[in-house]
């Protein structure tokens, strides 16, 4: 009893820690410009895949994410700092009106083909699931570090039924917010997108502070 008690808090802290980083229901917006002008059935196709790839990162991220950071020599607060440049440079592109979808590669004439290479970077990562996700995922996993192999199973085990969880919400809210904002019209579309637009830029910008804060307090320049 307390054993499946433990899992469900696990489970539980696990969902809560993670749903505000992810954000599913904010970051379906800040993603609507790139997916409302695809067909119904393809926003569900790119949903989908954002969401499998989503749980795939989260996965290689619970187990082996702080030895991959290692071989490459790298931190958090750098990803964070890489990541928060790359989505505030996307966020920048979408709000400039000399900017088009055309010149900014993301094109809607041949259907999902048009941004299947795009599926993982930038949309799945850094956007959905950026460093913060990762972070917290580190953090989460630190807490598993038992010698107890069936414990540290159990624990991950339960961390992923969690990240399972916000990867199904990140396809139902990817899959239905366009359809939402469509029958606000034209205009209201246009403002929606224009702001989702401005909020990528702030985002990235967030996340590069706060990766440079990190860098600073880490490092001690």
């Amino acid at each position: 009893m307390l054993f499946s008690d433990s899992i469900i808090s696990i489970i539980t802290s696990s969902f809560i820690t993670l749903f505000p980083v992810v954000n599913p229901i904010g970051t379906s917006f800040i993603l609507n410009p790139i997916l409302s002008d695809f067909e119904l059935k393809d926003q569900r196709q790119i949903a989908k895949k954002i969401a499998i790839y989503t749980f795939i990162l989260s996965l290689v991220t619970v187990i082996i994410g702080q030895y991959i950071l290692q071989l490459f020599g790298l931190s958090v607060p750098i990803v964070q700092l890489a990541g928060g440049i790359i989505i505030s440079k996307m966020g920048w592109e979408f709000m400039s009106d000399k900017k088009t979808k055309k010149e900014a590669n993301i094109s809607t004439e041949s259907g999902l083909n048009s941004i299947k290479n795009q599926l993982f970077y930038p949309l799945t990562f850094p956007i959905t699931a950026g460093a913060g996700t990762i972070s917290v995922l580190l953090t989460l996993t630190a807490h598993s570090s038992s010698t107890d192999i069936l414990k540290r199973i159990t624990h991950m085990g339960a961390i992923m039924i969690g990240v399972l969880i916000i990867s199904i919400m990140i396809y139902v809210f990817f899959s239905n917010t366009s359809r939402i904002i469509n029958r606000w019209g034209e205009s209201g579309r246009n403002i929606v997108n224009k702001i989702s637009a401005f909020l990528v830029f702030a985002v990235g910008l967030n996340i590069f502070i706060h990766g440079l804060f990190n860098v600073i307090k880490n490092y001690q320049f």
